[in-house]
């Protein structure tokens, strides 16, 4: 459904798509001053909202010694850096910014989802499903389709006929033959009215809501779908078997070739019988012989498929096999002569993997139309819901032939503006409401009914939505928390990317400032030119040697040796070269400085170190270390920040507060 702000009522103030900020001032407010664990420039700060990001930054299993003193400390001091943070954040207006709002919107639909009545019921019917899918039922059905354009009496004849067969089968008929004679549905005439196995999310919901409730050889009562109505019998339940990967050998029989079937049969006959042959392989049969273009080049492979995917006699015979590489015998399906071999078996996923998967299917179905009626009857019920029945049913008449287009100018034509449609929660809305809302909506409605039907009964849904969502956000401490976090958090990144983050980056002025004032900070230690070879194939180390024994450091030296092993071994050494600090380097510590060309063992590996220059200690320059300056810049930028915060917003503990704060956490 669509969401939109209410004119003309208090509700546009109070819901949340107007301001946070005063909806945020409400769930710090109303509490009594114990509860405040600190104020900062005046603002009040719960105790509660330090305890709950405390307690997810703990975890679901914190450790049984709990929080120390130390560590509660610590924590306490970065909660009142980051409320610093938020506060000039909200001071500076940085959550009036079209950004900041269009974010912390998208974060709210998806944070607020868990919380709404639809997520109940949407994780019951998931629930439902993965139940039902682990196990497949077969079934039988005729099928009594509605004429077109029926009317009731059109539908009466249609049921009654139903309820003859169900009453012939439960005397026993065969419903396979009644299916021939009597099912609308046009397979019949070929399997009989069987539909083989099937599992959960395959059929329409009423067929299988029935379906899943009857026992073996038991007979439904008449099943109205969008197809008509069904006489459904159960033949057989068993466990899902989750699902198969074969190969598979297709002889095609040509239907307007009387000798095809014929010539088909044999085909397949003499290739099963080669196939028994030991020294037969596999894919050169299905090469040579297969006459299905899609997998006849690729050893007959077919993709992972589960009950109910693929036509009954392939799908049984396939769910037939139970070993690696057992083969059927031939196979008659439609398309004609199949020999299936198996390659891979696994059981039904898990319902963590399954979700999304069954999740989609559900929305695609009727069960979601079922889920928003439930839904709408529940905020109905909850929220006080009545309808002006009278009023409804005479605009109902008075504008059942305008489009959406026209409604609103023959509501003011006809003087219907002032009409009542319902109260919620003891506030009326109008036909004036209703020509805003359809006013303000871009979309079109396709529907069945006329277009004041279908507009009013979105405008109900939008209604209720937005009075279950600011239920939520009055009611429900956790979601309130869990939206003040994200709320705080937008904050928290726009100040310090405003004032810290991209201004140390893009402040060159500033860093080289920074470092020239710090630049002990920034200092080489004693350094070397060396070029360090560790020898991972000794096999290869008295070449090495040949190569850099004797040699000078030089540039021309590297790169000749380089180029040489990489084209020749290139797995047989490793190499590091360069101006190093030597002094704790884990090879060139143990350099003696005197000598250019030396061997040093550590670490299991034989290391040839060819040395040049020393170079001692002293300054770097700015562009031989601007990313640590950078870094230390914005840290100093994030220090004096706080330092700022702290002069302009004092902090005030309450001790008592901060007590049970740390008690919380320990329980």
């Amino acid at each position: 459904m669509n969401h939109r702000s209410i004119s003309a009522t208090i509700f546009s103030l109070f819901i949340v798509l107007a301001s946070v900020a005063p909806v945020f001032a409400y769930m710090q407010g109303g509490n009594s001053q114990d509860d405040n664990l600190l104020t900062i420039g005046g603002k009040a700060i719960e105790k509660e909202e330090l305890i709950y990001l405390l307690s997810k930054g703990q975890g679901s299993t914190p450790t049984s010694s709990g929080m120390s003193r130390e560590e509660f400390e610590d924590n306490l001091d970065l909660f009142i850096n980051y409320k610093l943070k938020v506060i000039e954040a909200e001071e500076l207006g940085l959550d009036k910014t079209e950004e900041f709002n269009r974010e912390f919107a998208s974060f709210k639909e998806n944070l607020k989802a868990p919380y709404l009545i639809k997520n109940s019921l949407e994780e019951g019917e998931l629930r439902k499903a993965y139940s039902r899918m682990q196990e497949v039922v077969r079934a039988s059905h005729i099928l009594f389709q509605f004429p077109p354009n029926a009317s009731k009496d059109d539908s009466l004849i249609v049921l009654r006929m139903a309820l003859k067969i169900r009453d012939e089968i439960n005397t026993g008929a065969d419903i396979n033959e009644l299916a021939v004679e009597h099912s609308d549905d046009p397979s019949a005439k070929v399997n009989k009215g069987d539909l083989g196995y099937f599992t959960a999310l395959q059929m329409v919901q009423p067929f299988e809501d029935a379906a899943f409730s009857l026992q073996p050889g038991q007979v439904s009562d008449p099943v109205m779908t969008n197809f008509g109505y069904h006489i459904i019998k159960v033949n057989d339940k068993r466990p899902n078997p989750g699902q198969v990967r074969v190969s598979h050998i297709l002889v095609r029989i040509d239907e307007d070739d009387p000798n095809s079937e014929d010539l088909a049969r044999r085909k397949v006959a003499d290739i099963y019988t080669e196939i028994q042959k030991e020294s037969t392989v596999w894919e050169n049969i299905v090469k040579n012989y297969s006459e299905d273009p899609s997998s006849s080049q690729n050893g007959g492979m077919l993709p992972w498929f589960s009950v109910g995917s693929m036509i009954p006699e392939f799908e049984m015979a396939a769910f037939s096999l139970t070993e690696i590489g057992e083969v059927s015998p031939p196979v008659r399906t439609k398309y004609g002569y199949h020999i299936l071999r198996l390659e891979e078996k696994k059981p039904i996923d898990s319902f963590e993997n399954l979700e999304d998967n069954i999740r989609s299917k559900i929305m695609r179905d009727s069960r979601s139309t079922m889920i928003q009626s439930q839904v709408m009857a529940i905020q109905k019920a909850r929220y006080n819901f009545e309808e002006n029945e009278s009023s409804v049913a005479n605009l109902e008449n008075e504008l059942k032939s305008f489009t959406k287009v026209q409604i609103p100018g023959a509501v003011a034509a006809k003087g219907l503006d002032d009409e009542e449609l319902f109260t919620l929660q003891g506030t009326t809305y109008t036909m004036n409401d209703l020509v805003s809302f359809i006013q303000e909506q871009e979309l079109s409605i396709k529907t069945k009914t006329t277009a004041f039907d279908a507009w009013y009964e979105r405008f109900i849904a939008s209604i209720l939505n937005k009075t279950e969502e600011a239920d939520i956000l009055a009611n429900n401490k956790e979601y309130q928390m869990l939206l003040n976090e994200y709320h705080d958090g937008i904050l928290l990144f726009s100040l310090m990317n405003q004032e810290v983050w991209q201004k140390g980056i893009e402040d060159s002025v500033g860093q080289k400032a920074f470092f020239q004032e710090n630049i002990q900070n920034y200092q080489w230690d004693d350094r070397v030119n060396a070029f360090i070879v560790k020898i991972l194939d000794i096999n290869q180390l008295e070449g090495a040697r040949t190569k850099l024994k004797g040699q000078l450091y030089s540039q021309e030296v590297i790169d000749a040796f380089e180029t040489n092993y990489k084209q020749n071994n290139p797995l047989a050494f490793q190499t590091e070269k360069g101006l190093i600090e030597y002094k704790k380097h884990p090879v060139l510590s143990k350099i003696n400085l005197s000598e250019s060309y030396q061997e040093i063992e550590t670490n299991g590996h034989l290391h040839l170190v060819l040395l040049g220059d020393q170079i001692p200690a002293g300054p770097k320059k700015f562009n031989e270390t601007r990313g640590l300056v950078i870094k230390d810049y914005q840290e100093a930028l994030e220090k004096d920040l706080l330092e700022q915060l702290k002069s302009k917003y004092p902090v005030e503990i309450n001790p008592k507060a901060k007590e049970e704060a740390f008690i919380s956490l320990n329980q």
